[in-house]
């Protein structure tokens, strides 16, 4: 793609995302950047568990976070590692980074110098207001990440909601506190013309969350959409794109593989071409709502989530009136488990040493690439 051509399609793109931050895309490739959980063995250095594994923390424990407006441990105020991510995501060929610049003033301006050397994109992990009293807190990082050239935000603002919330009263007290915290950001967001993508993040089925961006009714509050994350919630990927498709800001791309269990179905990040999404589907349909959509790699590496369905505390933060979850759209999961079950192993990291760890995810990282390259012209 040429610059003229990217000039040309600026008028069909959002107001916030213009022609030059998305300069990194003047050629053919790369045009798929890259999320934090995508190297979570090789942030660590190889000193910790399996990404995901019991008892991994940092990027590997993405579905770890605080129950409403905080931002994951990668964002702003969590531990920094020596990884970086600029560097790395470079040297394999991606072309943006979701990461939160550093507060020191020179090592800010290293950060910004080497992203534009590099012509990538930034998304950031800013802290969102849980009450009035963060809400100038919440400025000052918004002010602070887009001078650093950030072109939009990324939140996960809920944990695995079958693992963690125990009642629908739970879950209503959840869902209203994360929907407080989007009030007060709302009018920063306005104010400094940057868009904030909340992901869909094991939390709400996405009826759910489109109906709030709907309430919300800014293009400054969005969807960050994960391919493959509500599968967790019994939807299929196609549901969960169509639902959410008029709100999405960026997507997480992932593929992702099932395979059935005594409890219910194990649900694990694979290679690209090696699970049930659609990619070529979704990546069109997510250009034709925007031909410079970013899409970031999130091809997490750890052993399969458990997706408990016949257990009743799987059930516990459901309702057939506040929260429902139809017994049709069980039927569709589990006869997409049972029909499109993957014949191969699927990949685990508990028991593997931290060097066989970082190759699993490496080795992956890089299947993607290529095959989003040959594939999915990205």
């Amino acid at each position: 793609m040429t610059r003229r051509e990217i000039l040309a399609m600026a008028g069909s793109a959002p107001a916030w995302l213009s022609p030059t931050t998305m300069s990194a895309q003047t050629s053919s490739f790369p045009k798929m950047g890259g999320a934090p959980t995508a190297f979570g063995a090789r942030s660590r250095g190889g000193r910790g568990r399996g990404a995901g594994a019991p008892g991994g923390g940092g990027a590997g424990a993405p579905d770890s976070v605080p129950p409403a407006g905080a931002a994951p441990g990668r964002g702003a105020g969590g531990p920094r590692s020596s990884f970086d991510i600029i560097e790395h995501c470079h040297n394999i060929g991606l072309y943006g980074v979701q990461a939160s610049p550093p507060t020191d003033p020179e090592a800010l301006k290293a950060f910004r110098q080497k992203l534009d050397s590099y012509q990538m994109t930034l998304i950031c992990d800013p802290r969102l207001p849980q009450d009035a009293n963060g809400v100038a807190a919440f400025e000052a990082q918004v002010k602070a990440y887009k001078e650093a050239g950030a072109i939009a935000f990324h939140a996960a603002m809920t944990n695995r909601r079958y693992e963690e919330i125990t009642s629908v009263e739970m879950f209503k007290q959840r869902f209203e506190q994360s929907q407080k915290s989007i009030d007060l950001a709302r009018p920063v967001l306005d104010k400094y013309k940057i868009p904030l993508a909340i992901e869909n993040h094991k939390g709400w089925r996405s009826a759910e969350q489109a109906a709030w961006m709907k309430r919300v009714g800014s293009e400054y509050v969005g969807v960050c959409l994960d391919f493959g994350n509500n599968m967790s919630l019994c939807e299929v990927p196609e549901e969960t794109l169509n639902n959410l498709l008029p709100y999405i800001v960026f997507a997480h791309i992932k593929d992702m593989a099932v395979q059935e269990y005594e409890d219910g179905f194990l649900l694990s990040e694979v290679p690209f071409g090696d699970g049930v999404v659609d990619l070529k589907m979704f990546v069109d349909t997510l250009r034709k709502k925007n031909p410079q959509m970013p899409i970031y790699l999130e091809m997490i590496t750890r052993d399969p989530l458990k997706i408990p369905v016949y257990n009743d505390s799987y059930w516990r933060s459901f309702d057939d009136t506040y929260s429902p979850l139809p017994g049709r759209d069980l039927a569709k999961m589990l006869n997409l488990v049972r029909t499109k079950a993957s014949k191969k192993p699927l990949p685990r990291t508990t028991g593997l040493s931290p060097e066989a760890q970082l190759k699993l995810e490496d080795d992956g990282n890089n299947q993607c690439i290529q095959y989003g390259r040959k594939n999915l012209d990205l």
